[in-house]
């Protein structure tokens, strides 16, 4: 029987709850977006993620159970109250010029629970597995554009594209360039000297993955488990907080 109640994915989905909570509670998103009606309909997602962390089900079973179904219907009525499909671009056009980059960071944090919850069922069909990457999405991605980050030498920042989306990520490999095929881990995201990153490149021996085979957008099978170390310690600290 598998033990739910230490499954990874559902303890970050927990924290990435939380973390949304905080977000909108909190932040200053501005424009035409009903907070009070997101914030509702996360907090119901409560009962259905604490059914699921002790409902010792595993594999096919776990993913379709109607627990995810229910989270799942949540975090589409939870878009709707941000604004749509298009909420994120509403929220950085609203915003003014020296709330920009806080805008930008809360953005983020928004879509990593977005993220979070809505690639639940992808995740538990791997089945019992006790390892903190489950928990997280990793995808492959091709790199669009690469420029210096403009308060720090020593880094760089990629714009990333994973077929249905584009994120930013920060990465301290200069050898990094447009066109490179690379492992994404969707973690929560980071600030680097004003820059938010959205998450982390797989890499070894002091090198990022540049030529990750499969789709894009998709999680590939074939990745060196060394090249997931970095990124397993920052889902445990993201636990840990």
């Amino acid at each position: 029987m598998w033990d739910t109640a230490k499954d990874y994915r559902i303890l970050i989905a927990m924290h990435a709850r939380e973390l949304f909570l905080r977000t909108v509670q909190t932040g200053s998103f501005r424009g035409n977006w009903n907070k009070k009606g997101a914030i509702e309909e996360t907090k119901k997602m409560e009962p259905d993620l604490k059914s699921l962390l002790y409902c010792y089900l595993e594999g096919d079973a776990l993913a379709n159970c109607e627990d995810v179904d229910k989270l799942e219907d949540k975090a589409h009525r939870i878009i709707d109250f941000l604004g749509g499909e298009d909420w994120a671009h509403k929220f950085m056009n609203g915003a003014p010029k020296d709330e920009r980059e806080k805008t930008e960071e809360n953005i983020a944090k928004v879509r990593f629970f977005l993220d979070t919850i809505l690639g639940l069922r992808s995740r538990f069909k791997f089945g019992p597995i006790d390892d903190p990457i489950i928990g997280i999405d990793v995808k492959v991605g091709e790199i669009m554009s690469v420029s210096k980050h403009p308060k720090a030498d020593s880094l760089m920042i990629c714009n990333v594209n994973l077929g249905k989306r584009a994120l930013k990520v920060v990465t301290n490999d200069l050898t990094v360039k447009e066109g490179n095929r690379v492992g994404v881990s969707l973690l929560p995201p980071a600030t680097f000297m004003e820059i938010v990153s959205e998450g982390m490149f797989l890499g070894m021996n002091g090198s990022i993955l540049k030529e990750v085979q499969g789709e894009l957008g998709q999680m590939h099978n074939g990745i060196p488990m060394e090249s997931l170390n970095e990124n397993k310690n920052m889902i445990t600290k993201f636990l840990d907080n």
